[in-house]
């Protein structure tokens, strides 16, 4: 059964505080965590940042405040081929005019399975940028240019972002889930428009974690959120195929892909691991 969530919105970067969503099935709401803010790099010899860059001016009074907040967090910049080149904040990253000239920027996707096999989904909140009120797989958003989540050996910096944000989205308590127990498989690079301002552009981390973990969503991230079978998700994603309801592009073509085989196989990932090809999609 999916849980549904209820939030507090706030309107506008200056507007009031009204109750808005459906009856919550939760005993408690969860505190709204705000993410730790990280400044731009130094400018290092292999390494630009993207100060001096002109960025369109688009305006967010009218996005929800918390959401807004975010967008100054500084995400990777990369290559196509997945070496990082600089920084930039999340808002000039998601701007489809930026991705239009090439800007593209590291991020994953946990797929966090319960010990009866089933795959947590969530639906995003109506309060996200991008892609809101779409269904989407456990957790999925961007390691930052600080120096525990730039560390590229064996992904470490991009499991300890995972173990942030899954705290930050689902309230899992950050030592139920840590990094040394979230798997990496490989690697997926895809471009996709939210609308006509907003979009995604990433070279995404597949990470997959099996474990039994405690909940406590925070609206403001999850509209609602359910563990699924396989055939239950086979039938969400018939329903998106009817438009009946939206999925975002990513957990599309990741279920279209790999996510079937891989989910059959949880005890032996390693026979698909690949981490020196990136999926172009």
């Amino acid at each position: 059964m999916w849980r549904v969530l209820r939030r507090a919105v706030a309107v506008g970067r200056r507007g009031t505080a009204v109750l808005q969503g459906r009856c919550c099935r939760l005993s408690a709401w969860g505190h709204c965590q705000p993410l730790p803010r990280t400044g731009r790099l130094h400018t290092e010899p292999a390494v630009r940042t993207c100060a001096a860059v002109t960025m369109p001016e688009v305006s967010t009074d009218h996005l929800d405040e918390q959401q807004v907040q975010l967008l100054a967090e500084m995400c990777i910049l990369i290559d196509e081929n997945d070496r990082r080149i600089g920084a930039d904040t999340k808002k000039n990253c998601h701007l489809n005019e930026n991705i239009d000239r090439g800007l593209l920027h590291r991020a994953f996707s946990v797929f966090l399975f319960n010990t009866e096999n089933k795959l947590l989904l969530q639906q995003r909140s109506n309060a996200k940028i991008t892609f809101p009120d779409c269904f989407t797989n456990t957790c999925c958003s961007h390691p930052l240019s600080h120096p525990l989540e730039l560390e590229e050996n064996d992904a470490i910096g991009v499991r300890r972002a995972a173990q942030r944000r899954m705290k930050a989205e689902l309230g899992i308590p950050m030592e139920q889930v840590t990094p040394e127990e979230i798997f990496y498989l490989t690697r997926i690079h895809y471009k996709a428009k939210s609308d006509g301002i907003w979009g995604e552009h990433e070279i995404d981390y597949i990470l997959f974690v099996q474990k039994d973990v405690t909940l406590n969503p925070d609206p403001n991230e999850i509209q609602s959120y359910c563990y699924v079978t396989q055939k239950e998700l086979k039938q969400l994603l018939d329903k998106a195929s009817r438009n009946e309801v939206k999925i975002t592009p990513w957990f599309k073509l990741i279920a279209e892909t790999f996510l079937f085989k891989w989910w059959d196989n949880l005890p032996h990932l390693n026979k698909f691991v690949d981490h020196e090809k990136i999926h172009r999609m």
